[in-house]
């Protein structure tokens, strides 16, 4: 084991022994993305200059990267989205629901007089109340974290195609998220129309059909028109009844909790983001209830079997009278109140999970290790009784001492085959910053550290592969710590069961001062493959995307040198981005019969590229090359 790797709790800087990968997670997002992408084949050889890859560089006299709002609007088309089956599933329930009720509440005829009031808005508006309810049931699916670790870890069934469609739970969850603010609009306006012609109705003089059942039982509880009175107006209705208070308020912490979810709230302002997220159990409460009163009704059976409308309508708007119909025409809430029985099964589970991820939070976390890294870099060693983890996988840290409610995503960059488990923690907040200021204040007693987790990534699949191709994008790096170090101890103890063959690495960087956080690693294992005659297992390269000319400079004059000027490694530091398709192109090459898994952690703009090359290199043949895209989404 590399010298530096454990040892007591200290507060210290890095130095050239420590061999720590010491990239960074970032707390305000729902974890870093990790990009893992194909680095192929080794060095070419040595050149008499620097190596530049003009496409896309970031140097001096490069061309403006695009905006990332160029990317966001095709997401859902580009691989971040469930795939085709499950989108096509789900929005063939939808439509199946709406559908359905749209055109039983349309042609039911116990809806017939609340028809004649109403008119197509009552079907709107119960259509899309039916696909609320279902939607309502998804929600809160995708973010049983247990849940979603359970399938990928323990299920049978939870092969590879399985398993990369739970990589997209957030994804899905959002696209759940939008139906349920799209379908709230429809009902919402809907019953806006329907609370008016109920008011015009009640008002109405005219002797029509709908006047006449407005008034009807207006001193029992059998009425059909819930405003009774020419004095009462929609507003009073609309704020004043069950349904219609509820309905406000169901409508009011939907908005906050989608507007506070947009992406610049969620990486400038997380804590918003977090606090009225926790509206949903208003959003809950509120749809649990919101039909009890029963504001919209129809005929009862009773009534329907003494006076069905097909022969008592007419006799409604005579004048004075006196028929049976008038008297036996009644009214009232039509079928029990369903909506709990939609959500009753996720809300318990998701209880559950609450439930779960509290009893594990208490449990006691010792800080073994505090080591401070250039950039404002914490790095914490930790352990706690019990834990097991998984390469890539990620874990939840809360700092009672900064807040109680408070908890933040942090990729996990410590081994499987280490005795503890270890963060490191970037500034990026008023969280981190305080967490950070917390732990550098050396007082007699650290701040006490809760973690729950760990939970799986896409990255737990990188030993499933023949070939890997791992990309990491800035602090993208966290996830491939943990599996580089792993790869580290396996070489150490002579595994015979690793199934991989070949890793290619690739890591971009704006500032040549983020790799010092890798560099020792790297060498560490140069050094171990070299020793156990596998010096060709791992590949990489470390592209440097925004320099000066005193940098490149520098790197052209001490080209001739065994190692890197900017990194001190063997292999040189390429100046601007990769040209994906040549770097692919070397990979299906050298691997003309095995199945590639390109694993990121980085940007969008990153993914759409990767899996653009994807698609183009892998072989129509199955029995040829593969290449399988897996991205990191928290």
């Amino acid at each position: 084991m590399p010298q530096g790797w454990g040892g007591a709790t200290s507060l210290c800087s890095p130095h050239r022994d420590c061999p720590h990968v010491c990239p960074t997670a970032t707390p305000h997002l729902p974890l870093v993305p990790c990009v893992a992408a194909a680095l192929p084949g080794p060095a070419q050889g040595r050149r008499k200059r620097v190596l530049l890859q003009e496409r896309g560089a970031a140097g001096p006299g490069a061309a403006p990267r695009p905006s990332r709002s160029c990317y966001r609007a095709r997401r859902f088309l580009h691989g971040e989205s469930p795939t085709p089956a499950v989108i096509a599933a789900w929005l063939g329930v939808n439509i199946f629901l709406f559908t359905y009720y749209f055109l039983f509440f349309d042609r039911n005829e116990q809806y017939f007089y609340t028809r004649e009031i109403l008119g197509s808005a009552l079907a709107w508006a119960r259509a899309s109340a039916k696909c609320l309810n279902f939607n309502s049931m998804l929600i809160l699916l995708p973010v049983c974290r247990n849940l979603l670790s359970f399938l990928r870890g323990t299920c049978s069934c939870c092969r590879r195609t399985l398993r990369k469609q739970l990589d997209h739970n957030l994804a899905f969850h959002k696209l759940v998220a939008y139906a349920l603010a799209l379908f709230t609009a429809v009902h919402t306006i809907a019953h806006l129309f329907n609370l008016e012609r109920y008011n015009r109705s009640q008002q109405a003089t005219d002797g029509s059909l709908a006047a006449v059942v407005s008034k009807l039982h207006l001193q029992g509880s059998k009425w059909l028109n819930p405003i009774h009175s020419n004095h009462t107006t929609p507003e009073y209705v609309a704020f004043t009844t069950i349904p219609g208070l509820t309905g406000v308020i169901i409508t009011l912490a939907l908005i906050l909790m989608v507007t506070s979810s947009t992406e610049f709230i969620r990486r400038n302002y997380f804590e918003v983001f977090w606090y009225t997220h926790h509206l949903f159990i208003i959003y809950f409460a509120g749809l649990v209830i919101h039909g009890i009163a029963g504001l919209v009704r129809g005929q009862t059976p009773e009534s329907m079997r003494e006076a069905h409308p097909q022969h008592c309508a007419q006799y409604l708007t005579g004048k004075d009278c006196e028929h049976r119909c008038c008297k036996e025409t009644e009214f009232g809430k039509v079928g029990p109140v369903r909506s709990w029985k939609w959500v009753l099964a996720p809300v318990l589970l998701y209880i559950f999970e609450r439930i779960l991820r509290v009893w594990r939070a208490r449990q006691k976390v010792v800080v073994t290790k505090v080591v401070m890294h250039p950039s404002r870099v914490l790095e914490l060693q930790l352990q706690k009784k019990g834990f097991r983890m998984e390469v890539g996988q990620y874990i939840f840290v809360n700092c009672p001492a900064v807040s109680l409610l408070e908890w933040h995503p942090f990729t996990l960059t410590s081994a499987p085959e280490e005795d503890f488990f270890s963060i490191h923690i970037r500034a990026a907040g008023d969280w981190t910053e305080s967490v950070i200021d917390a732990f550098q204040q050396q007082k007699a007693e650290m701040p006490r550290i809760e973690v729950d987790g760990p939970f799986g990534t896409a990255s737990e699949d990188v030993f499933q592969y023949e070939v890997a191709m791992l990309v990491g994008a800035g602090i993208g790096v966290t996830p491939f710590a943990s599996i580089l170090k792993s790869i580290w101890y396996k070489f150490q103890q002579a595994d015979q069961a690793l199934k991989t063959k070949k890793i290619y690495f690739y890591w971009l960087c704006r500032d040549t001062g983020a790799f010092a956080w890798f560099n020792d690693l790297l060498a560490s294992l140069e050094q171990k493959m070299a020793e156990s005659g596998k010096a060709d297992f791992l590949t990489y390269r470390l592209f440097l995307t925004g320099w000066d000319t005193s940098i490149a400079n520098n790197a052209a004059l001490n080209f001739d040198t065994v190692t890197d000027t900017v990194t001190g490694l063997r292999h040189k530091t390429i100046f601007g981005r990769p040209m994906w398709n040549t770097e692919f192109a070397a990979v299906a090459t050298a691997h003309p019969r095995s199945v590639v898994g390109v694993f990121l952690c980085g940007p969008e703009a990153l993914a759409k590229s990767l899996r653009r090359s994807c698609h183009q290199h892998s072989s129509l043949d199955p029995r040829k090359v593969q290449f399988y895209f897996n991205k990191e989404n928290f």
